[in-house]
């Protein structure tokens, strides 16, 4: 049955409600101030809670709007000696299911209190609904190794709480795929998950995306503008490469983790968020601490708990399924048989470096599906895959998209490098999506705007 918290300082109220409630088989629990009543619902499964309004040090409305901050699904029904409309709307405009008045009736009690836990109900059963088709979404984590069933049964535990994350482990390693599923099974789910590379953002603008800006706060403000914080309130905060923040916008951070308030740039007013942080990053923070780089107490505030997922190299036992799963996704995507990876080519891709962990690997096996004939082979995987060897010259697509022998002289510097790595690789996949844009922009993870920018920067053209 349905567990009741019945918060109030009078004791004849509490054992009248606790004996008629116990007689409709709810299983109760009863405290005399606010403060244990909040603990309560931090530490147990509580379905409803009725309130009284005026209390002693905590009133029922700081009760309300405290609880409702970390469990917003728990109703709340209000009951007050001195009721008054202004009092009815102030409690709902506060999330309050129902207001009730003291010498309370027996039958609108009861009826009330089904009400709210047959709402309770279905908004649980809608959240699980939505968590089965959003999970859909999201890949899941491969892997039989000890490592990764460890993760898995780490974010099992800690998905379902509000405890802060904070994911560690080399570039490619998955750490954005745990944060997706630390929200996927969260109790915000069904709110968004907003996703920001701190390293991405040049320093001066970190704190406008973060918070937001008023118009006219700086050069640029043309217009008011909502920051990454109130964007997922209700939801997750994804802070990734967290371990590139400035110093400046590290302290707004912990401000906000601190007060759960947050205040645009240029603006004076406090902004209430209700967000869960899960940050990651591929730094010793520890040590950029000892350097200077990052703040301790906001490390602390993030590592509630630490997740680090493992490199490619320390978990060579899962190759074999991340290379098959990857192969299947990719041959789907181009319309073609699913080729087979033969067992000595295998034993090949288990035994290379994978310095870029498992986006390294899932880019080889594209490339391996499109220079290899029906199977791959280990003479492939010598020929083509080549990680951080010697470029492999003149192959190419039938489409001219590809070329792997570059003359290293031509380079002037290591950016024109890049640049000419860049281009190539940003045409290579408008061309494999046929230019179309958005496809191009969420293979890349990067958003349609940038990628425009990148297309009129290198002087992209369709053919």
């Amino acid at each position: 049955m349905s567990t009741i918290l019945i918060i109030d300082d009078e004791r004849a109220i509490r054992s009248s409600l606790r004996d008629i409630l116990e007689y409709e088989d709810y299983t109760i629990l009863d405290v005399d101030n606010g403060r244990d009543g909040l603990d309560i619902l931090k530490k147990e499964k509580v379905d409803l809670v009725l309130c009284d309004i005026k209390m002693n040090a905590m009133d029922g409305m700081e009760v309300l709007a405290e609880a409702h901050q970390s469990s917003p699904d728990i109703p709340f029904i209000m009951i007050s000696g001195h009721g008054t409309i202004e009092t009815a709307v102030e409690a709902a405009k506060k999330g309050a299911f129902d207001f009730l008045e003291k010498p309370l009736d027996l039958n609108r009690l009861l009826i009330t209190v089904r009400n709210a836990l047959d709402k309770s109900s279905l908004v649980t059963e809608t959240k699980v609904l939505k968590r089965k088709v959003s999970s859909s979404k999201t890949k899941d984590i491969l892997g039989e190794s000890g490592a990764i069933k460890r993760i898995k049964e780490t974010i099992d535990r800690v998905a379902p709480t509000e405890a802060r994350v904070l994911i560690t482990g080399a570039n490619g390693s998955g750490k954005e795929l745990v944060a997706r599923w630390l929200h996927e099974k969260s109790n915000r789910a069904q709110g968004p998950l907003v996703e920001v590379n701190c390293a991405a953002i040049p320093s001066e603008l970190i704190e406008s995306e973060l918070f937001g800006h008023e118009k006219g706060s700086f050069t640029s403000a043309i217009k008011q503008r909502i920051g990454k914080f109130e964007q997922a309130n209700g939801g997750t905060l994804f802070l990734d490469e967290i371990g590139d923040m400035s110093l400046s916008a590290q302290a707004k951070v912990l401000r906000a983790l601190q007060e759960h308030k947050i205040t645009r740039v240029g603006g004076d007013k406090e902004i209430d968020v209700n967000v869960r942080v899960v940050a990651a990053t591929n730094k010793d923070l520890l040590k950029e601490i000892e350097e200077g780089n990052f703040r301790m107490d906001l490390y602390h505030r993030l590592s509630v708990i630490l997740i680090h997922v493992p490199s490619l190299v320390e978990r060579t036992e899962d190759i074999p399924l991340l290379s098959t799963s990857f192969c299947e996704e990719i041959c789907m995507e181009y319309g073609i048989p699913v080729k087979e990876i033969t067992a000595a080519a295998m034993k090949e891709l288990s035994q290379l470096p994978w310095t870029g962990n498992i986006r390294e690997l899932r880019n080889m096996i594209e490339r391996l599906i499109i220079l290899s004939d029906r199977s791959i082979t280990d003479k492939d995987v010598v020929a083509f895959a080549n990680p951080s060897r010697e470029p492999v010259n003149g192959i190419a697509h039938e489409k001219g998209i590809i070329n792997y022998g570059l003359d290293m002289d031509s380079f002037d510097s290591f950016q024109d490098y890049k640049d000419h790595a860049e281009k190539e690789f940003i045409k290579y996949k408008l061309e494999k999506n046929n230019w179309n844009v958005s496809k191009t922009a969420d293979d890349l993870d990067i958003q349609r705007s940038h990628l425009y920018s990148k297309i009129e920067k290198f002087g992209l053209k369709r053919d």
